[in-house]
């Protein structure tokens, strides 16, 4: 059975087989979540993207790429839904999560440590974002063994915990 966690720190530190970015459609590094990933993991991470997603990636879907100089193996790139935009079908959140179990599974991860994808600058209420990251990695079938939800800071961590514990 699959174990959820909750961790507050900075996901990039995440010492697991695969770590799920909060990408945008370029694939081609951002901001937030998926300038951190850039950053740490190095010019790999920005090239095995370009290599693998000429096109970019569809919001909703996922896709793998090398982790570069990052602890884990495997970097997981997600795009959710910019509510900010416009984009406000749930839908196409909760495929984010589904669908990054399944490449996990693809790749024989284990360990995958998640965002809180789209409730950053993207917009989507941090309660219904935790949620939904919850409630669709518990329905998901997977092999993995633990799903991490990492919270960068302290009242976020809080609020996962909280949840977790209902």
């Amino acid at each position: 059975m699959m174990r959820i966690t909750a961790v507050q720190g900075d996901i990039t530190t995440q010492e697991v087989d695969a770590i799920v970015n909060a990408a945008n459609r370029a694939m081609r590094g951002g901001g937030g979540v998926d300038g951190a990933i850039h950053r740490a993991g190095g010019p790999a991470v920005l090239a095995d993207c370009v290599a693998r997603f000429p096109d970019g990636l569809a919001t909703g879907d996922a896709g793998w790429t090398t982790a570069g100089d990052l602890p884990a193996r495997w970097v997981i790139h997600v795009v959710g839904p910019n509510r900010n935009a416009g984009e406000t079908d749930r839908s196409l959140l909760t495929s984010c999560y589904a669908r990054a179990l399944e490449v996990a599974d693809e790749l024989g991860a284990r360990t995958v440590a998640f965002p809180l994808v789209s409730a950053g600058v993207y917009g989507w209420p941090k309660d219904d974002a935790i949620a939904c990251a919850l409630e669709t990695i518990r329905a998901s079938p997977t092999k993995v063994d633990e799903a991490r939800i990492v919270a960068f800071d302290g009242p976020t961590y809080e609020q996962v915990a909280a949840a977790l514990a209902e």
